[in-house]
């Protein structure tokens, strides 16, 4: 345990903002399950699934949480589900 003020402070704001990171790929990950498992069914709601998912992989690198290439490619393989 850290014994400098600052130091404190910084494990506090590494856990909750961990927290929140794990909270937004899970969500992510579960929206790209979600229109997987659509497509894979044929299912009519297919292309709304995908647009959500495409939404969520945009915040998802608008945040940060992951590189802007990963998620072009993610929202590639998306909209291949698609067609």
């Amino acid at each position: 345990m850290p014994n400098i003020k600052s130091a404190k402070k910084r494990v506090i704001v590494n856990k909750t903002r961990a927290a929140r990171n794990k909270s937004r790929n899970t969500a992510l990950k579960t929206a790209i399950k979600k229109a997987n498992a659509a497509a894979n069914a044929q299912s009519p709601e297919t292309e709304a699934l995908v647009r959500a998912a495409i939404k969520k992989v945009d915040q998802a690198a608008a945040k940060g949480l992951i590189h802007k290439n990963n998620a072009a490619h993610k929202k590639s393989a998306l909209a291949q589900l698609v067609k």
